[in-house]
């Protein structure tokens, strides 16, 4: 007589999360806050090399812990894999941002439907770039030997939610506190890709001045601009403005915590370190320094 075997009872999906490190926990806190990244951003950001990303980003898959998909290569993007959060993912964060477009959004069903959110949204390459200018920040500070850190990162819907005041609505594409050494400098991001006219660009500032005016934080605005005649225009409409706090360019390039940036009403030709910049965390009550 052949012995029946028991039925198995529901498997726990859980069950993988041993298998996740901390470099793991890290990378999935980031697609939740993030939405999306990169083979290449997660392996500059956190691995020795694109290989041991590959390699792991693999397993990650296949235990659920990401999702991803890929576009066809072209001229102007890669045919690496886009990750964003998995179904163990979403468990481990249930509270993740789920529509880059639309705050108020309901909640997606599955993991598939808000990656399917993130893959048709139009902000998708605008997502990507931003990102990319964190992950090389945290690439630099992980080979510094411990003289550089980003201790924030911030998306835009996490900053303007948090320093939302009754007539302040900053919309920064990104938010971040840079340490280098014993200097600690705030940032704010906005990354540009010449798509919009300057004028609308600067009216973004603004905002800042009453964040400023209101005991905000006076960290420094950084355009983060596609080309050197973007740059230029820029810096010539800023050259006689008389902003709070400090507004800087630099044209997009690997290293933004070097000394790639042009400080508005300076001299020009100096370029500054990005822990050089003038940053105040605040006066009033609201600092969001520590």
């Amino acid at each position: 007589m052949i012995a029946r075997i028991p039925a198995s009872g529901p498997s726990d999906p859980f069950a993988d999360l041993r298998r996740l490190t901390g470099r793991d926990l890290l990378l999935l806190s980031w697609l939740a806050e993030h939405y999306v990244l990169s083979t290449e951003q997660i392996a500059t950001a956190l691995f020795p090399s694109t290989r041991s990303a590959q390699k792991r980003l693999t397993t990650l898959h296949r235990i659920g812990a990401v999702s991803r998909w890929t576009f066809a290569r072209t001229e102007k993007t890669s045919g690496s894999y886009r990750y964003t959060l998995g179904t163990l993912g979403v468990l481990l964060h249930p509270h993740a941002y789920t529509d880059p477009d639309n705050p108020a959004a309901a909640p997606p069903r599955s993991h598939l439907e808000r990656r399917a959110r993130i893959l048709r949204s139009p902000r998708l390459e605008h997502l990507l770039g931003v990102n990319t200018f964190f992950t090389d920040l945290h690439a630099r500070a992980r080979t510094s030997g411990g003289r550089a850190e980003l201790l924030r990162w911030w998306s835009e819907q996490h900053a303007t939610a948090a320093f939302r005041l009754p007539r302040v609505d900053i919309r920064p594409d990104g938010h971040g506190i840079w340490r280098e050494g014993s200097t600690h400098i705030g940032l704010f991001l906005e990354h540009d890709r010449g798509t919009e006219d300057i004028d609308r660009v600067l009216r973004k500032l603004g905002a800042y001045e009453r964040l400023a005016a209101d005991g905000g934080p006076r960290f420094p605005i950084l355009l983060w601009v596609p080309d050197p005649r973007r740059e230029t225009s820029l810096l010539n409409r800023l050259s006689a403005a008389r902003l709070p706090m400090a507004v800087a360019t630099a044209v997009h390039n690997r290293n933004p915590a070097g000394p790639v940036w042009a400080l508005a009403g300076a001299s020009r030709g100096k370029r500054l370190f990005l822990f050089e910049l003038p940053s105040q965390p605040g006066s009033g009550h609201i600092t969001h320094f520590a």
